[in-house]
């Protein structure tokens, strides 16, 4: 499943990430936030607007908002 179809408050980890498909400025910034494989994340909530954009999802003690083509490239297993 990817991080963008993870139920909300649902616990997963991040098992692959597509970056060639994501911008290489804004893959630089994920990774540099701790958002890459081995990582465990919890979405938090989702914007309510139009396309649903966008993600805030938690990573450790952090809570980071995500573009969902962000989140769509992210292959997570739930824990």
């Amino acid at each position: 499943m990817t991080l963008d179809l993870l139920p909300i408050g649902q616990r997963a980890r991040i098992v692959a990430v597509d970056w060639p498909s994501l911008v290489a400025e804004e893959a630089r910034r994920l990774r540099a936030l701790g958002i890459e494989e081995g990582a465990s994340v919890q979405i938090a909530n989702r914007g309510v607007f139009g396309g649903r954009d966008p993600i805030a999802i938690t990573v450790g003690r952090m809570t980071v908002a995500l573009r969902r083509v962000h989140a769509a490239a992210m292959q997570v297993e739930t824990q």
